[in-house]
């Protein structure tokens, strides 16, 4: 049989080092035994999904010299390899499943579905889909058709026994079918759920191990209804452990910068970011801490994958990407990456208008840009101090810029100033009392350059994980008031989307 792994990223936000992580693990175990690795895109969330993230997941992969040999930018004999261009292809299929009674349509509302899941939690049950609409006869649901009713499509699950099936590092594993919900295939806006499209296409392009993150193991069992339903058989599963925070948590962008492209522009060699990625969960059989990626693959063995949770650390990354500049770059080389990082021309293009005005000698340069070319400003509440704002709107404009940037698609100068005005008069601030946090945040420092045209040029990825940082510096934000926070900053929204007028 031909291996041939995937890794099915979507273009909804930066690539996360997760992403990665997996691929380069399915890349490894396809490529050490012959076979193929491939690249799908999931671009069913069309609200969120956009043409710049998708060519970003493309750059930030093959920046860490990870390659495929199908996908939407080099075609293959599967295609087409978005989900988006598929979408006659899931409805056949999801047509077939209702046909043969596998599936059913389901007409409850939203706030039938709402009022359901209260009352099962009231009663101290597992919220899930409660096969109301499994009742109707085929007449009533014609009718219902006919007369333009919104309709999801679910599949159906057994309600007695239970799942089992084979995990290539965990062996047998067995869930209840009473903890497996009728899960929707295909949502009332004609897309299909990831479960439907998943399935589909790994059968179709022929995929014959998904490998990826263990948070998935409780869709094994939908997974693997729908291959029967269809009469298929199932790919062999493999469940890699989730990277996680040093407090053993999942990794996540609050604790730990996520993105790919933050690692590039921090300054990290692509070698040693791979390295690393290979060492969560795996080491060579001589145990060697630093190893190139054809070394990796040449000494390549899924089985050798340990099942703790292992931990990103940025402090031995460091460490590791150290061993790789000292070891690795001589002197010209060290020279020419420092260029291709920063110091190169169009980079310095870029950053000349912001300073130009305030140099009289060339000496003056440094000072001026050396936020450009830094990695985390050293702050501490007293970087803070301001004489209108109190330390608690200091963390609040800190948070909720955070929660505005992280949901910015198109990251420009004008992009930035529209968004953070919007919400300095939500909150009924200047806009200057407003960006004073983001200043310190982004440069270090109370003023400098001016802000959106730095923040432009530095990118969302450096600019995202300064301001989190500058967060905690500030003293950071409880669980508890980052709930009610989040509830404010909804209604900040709410209010902006209302009356846009107010915020010209």
């Amino acid at each position: 049989m031909s291996v041939r792994t995937r890794i099915a990223p979507s273009p909804t936000g930066d690539p996360h080092v997760g992403t990665a992580y997996v691929a380069l693990f399915n890349l490894c175990f396809a490529r050490s035994l012959g076979g193929e690795f491939i690249l799908r895109i999931e671009d069913t969330d069309q609200t969120r999904s956009t043409v710049e993230s998708e060519q970003t997941i493309f750059d930030s992969l093959r920046w860490l010299g990870l390659d495929w040999s199908e996908g939407p930018d080099v075609g293959g004999q599967f295609g087409p390899y978005r989900q988006s261009e598929r979408m006659d292809i899931y409805h056949q299929h999801v047509t077939e499943l209702v046909d043969k009674g596998h599936a059913f349509y389901c007409f409850a509302t939203p706030k039938e579905l709402d009022d359901m899941r209260k009352e099962q939690m009231a009663r101290g049950e597992t919220p899930k889909y409660d096969g109301r609409s499994l009742g109707l006869s085929p007449a009533d649901v014609q009718e219902r058709l006919d007369d333009g009713v919104p309709y999801v499509i679910r599949m159906k699950v057994p309600e007695e026994g239970s799942c089992k099936f084979n995990d290539m590092l965990r062996g047998e594993i067995e869930i209840p079918w009473a903890q497996i919900d009728m899960q929707v295939l295909l949502k009332a806006d004609g897309m299909p759920t990831y479960h439907l499209a998943n399935v589909v296409d790994d059968h179709l392009m022929e995929i014959s191990h998904v490998i990826r993150g263990e948070e998935w193991i409780n869709s094994a069992p939908k997974h693997q209804l729908l291959y029967e339903y269809f009469g298929w058989d199932m790919p062999q599963l493999c469940h890699m452990p989730l990277l996680r925070n040093t407090d053993k948590s999942k990794l996540s962008k609050r604790k730990n910068p996520t993105s790919i492209n933050y690692y590039r522009e921090m300054g990290y060699l692509p070698e040693a970011v791979i390295n690393y990625l290979g060492r969560m969960g795996w080491s060579m059989p001589n145990e060697a801490e630093k190893f190139t990626l054809q070394e990796m693959l040449d000494n390549f063995d899924i089985n050798n994958v340990h099942l703790g949770g292992p931990v990103f650390d940025t402090e031995k990354l460091d460490w590791l990407n150290g061993c790789w500049i000292r070891e690795d770059l001589d002197d010209s080389e060290f020279a020419s990456r420092v260029a291709d990082w920063a110091i190169n021309r169009d980079n310095l293009s870029r950053m000349i208008p912001l300073i130009k005005e305030r140099v009289e000698k060339f000496s003056d340069i440094a000072p001026l840009l050396g936020f450009m070319l830094s990695g985390m400003p050293t702050l501490s509440e007293a970087s803070f101090e301001h004489k209108k704002l109190e330390n608690d709107m200091i963390r609040r404009v800190l948070q909720y810029s955070a929660w505005r940037l992280d949901g910015l698609r198109h990251w420009t100068r004008d992009g930035l100033y529209n968004e953070l005005n919007q919400i300095a008069l939500a909150v009924d601030l200047k806009l200057k009392d407003f960006l004073f946090p983001l200043f310190v945040a982004v440069t270090g420092a109370p003023s400098g350059p001016p802000l959106f045209d730095a923040m432009a040029i530095l990118g969302p990825d450096l600019v995202r994980a300064r301001i989190r940082h500058a967060l905690q510096a500030a003293g950071g934000v409880s669980k508890k008031q980052l709930k009610k926070w989040d509830k404010e900053y909804q209604q900040v929204c709410a209010n902006r989307e209302k009356h846009p007028e107010e915020q010209a």
